[in-house]
């Protein structure tokens, strides 16, 4: 009766193990340099400039090993991003923040080093806006490109560039555009 019990939990324990190599999930934030790409804002048929701004993002990563070097890494962040514009002299800053859904593939250049690459769905969730503009559009897709290293076994930090590709006001006839720098955790 001892030796099937004993056999039963060294199946679980590899199992366990196999599956925890399999999926790890862990945490991220990092800074986002944020700008809006397009035609700009147009008020009384005058276009104006938009500048980049500085915003956070903050959320879970999951990372599902499917091959040696090759991974799908899904991922739910907060992402603040918007950009200001000049008009006049004053300057005006709109703040746009996201539940972002990125899901990458994950390709291993080396055993630290790997490129990621895919789509991302943004939903908005608050809108800052030191102007009188019209509502934002509440979804955005973008797609998403970028490189990733482990520092560690656990920690890593990530570069990425994130380019919208859908208006992010129908009025204004602009696109995100964010570049994130990112530091996590794996566990």
């Amino acid at each position: 009766m001892k030796k099937p019990i004993l056999i039963f939990v060294l199946l679980l324990a590899t199992s366990f193990s196999v599956q925890a190599q399999l999926l790890q999930i862990g945490l991220k934030a990092g800074i986002n340099y944020a700008n809006a790409t397009g035609t700009g804002i147009t008020v009384d048929g005058t276009n104006y400039k938009t500048d980049a701004i500085t915003s956070y993002h903050a959320g879970l990563i999951a990372e599902i090993k499917l091959l040696d070097k090759f991974a799908i890494q899904p991922e739910l962040l907060y992402s603040t991003q918007g950009a200001s514009y000049k008009i006049g002299i004053k300057e005006y800053k709109n703040e746009l923040g996201y539940i972002a859904i990125p899901v990458l593939a994950k390709i291993y250049l080396s055993n630290t080093f790997s490129l990621e690459l895919g789509p991302q769905a943004s939903f908005l969730l608050s809108e800052k806006n030191a102007f009188d503009a019209k509502d934002s559009n509440t979804f955005d897709f973008a797609v998403n490109a970028g490189l990733g290293f482990k520092i560690t076994k656990s920690i890593f930090v990530q570069g990425r560039y994130v380019l919208g590709l859908t208006e992010v006001s129908q009025d204004a006839k602009t696109k995100n555009s964010v570049v994130q720098v990112s530091a996590g955790i794996m566990f």
